[in-house]
């Protein structure tokens, strides 16, 4: 028998995230589980973090559908809009299949990696607890992530080196994808469970590679608490940036799987 929208399971979630993603959620299996279109819905990343701010952090979640067409893009964009409009943390969600998983893991590891880390089912299967994590994928995203890292970095601060608000912002919106990638890291490295809260990531990469990773744990908390950076601290976080990325893909390179 069909789940129903009495059935969403969200016991795992924080009671303040609950009262603000429920009624998405409903809206989201009464419109598409009759009929069996629905595969299942998840809620993904920092909300189910200690790292969640209720004034700075989106509610991501992942919506599963057994097939996907224009019509269904269409039916889920007239559930998110009045949700997203009432309520500016619901994020749109994204919009996979079961196939589009398995055929795409090769390509992705580290973002299913962190789906299978950090996420609540709170309808149909739990896919993401059984998704086998290829490590050899998983350092070629890595190496190819921390390149584009270097590159962005040095492109982002010729950019906007005279502008510390637009500075800042840059490097508060890279430590949203620094982090994933430094639990891939992690987990490349030989450990099975890296850390779920962004501070013990940072940490913990740094004890496992020796490299210096204190500004982007700076970074992360700014962020957190929408703080400022000096022109100071924004100029010692490049340079702590760039060094750590290049030290990381020196490790990453060198690791053998």
């Amino acid at each position: 028998m069909p789940e129903t929208m009495e059935e969403l399971r969200l016991s795992g979630i924080a009671p303040e995230i609950r009262e603000k993603a429920a009624p998405f959620l409903n809206g989201v299996v009464k419109g598409f589980s009759p009929g069996g279109q629905l595969h299942s819905v998840h809620i993904v990343g920092s909300v189910l973090t200690p790292d969640y701010h209720p004034k700075t952090s989106d509610i991501n979640s992942v919506v599963l559908l057994n097939h996907v067409d224009l019509d269904a893009i269409r039916r889920l964009a007239a559930i998110v809009k009045p949700h997203a409009k009432k309520n500016k943390s619901i994020s749109p969600p994204l919009v996979m299949t079961p196939a589009h998983i398995r055929g795409s893991i090769n390509v992705f590891p580290v973002e299913y990696l962190n789906f299978k880390l950090v996420h609540e089912t709170v309808w149909g299967e739990d896919i993401f607890s059984g998704l086998e994590i290829d490590r050899k994928d998983l350092r070629l995203q890595c190496e190819r992530e921390l390149e584009v890292m270097l590159v962005g970095l040095r492109q982002g601060y010729l950019k906007m080196i005279e502008d510390d608000k637009k500075l800042t912002e840059a490097f508060f919106r890279s430590i949203k994808s620094y982090v994933p990638l430094f639990r891939g890291l992690i987990y490349l490295l030989g450990e099975e469970t890296p850390p779920v809260a962004a501070r013990d990531v940072i940490e913990r990469l740094s004890a496992i590679t020796g490299v210096n990773t204190y500004a982007f744990a700076k970074v992360h908390e700014r962020k957190r608490f929408a703080a400022k950076l000096s022109s100071v601290e924004l100029g010692t976080a490049f340079e702590q940036y760039y060094e750590a990325a290049g030290r990381l893909a020196e490790i990453t390179d060198e690791t053998k799987v």
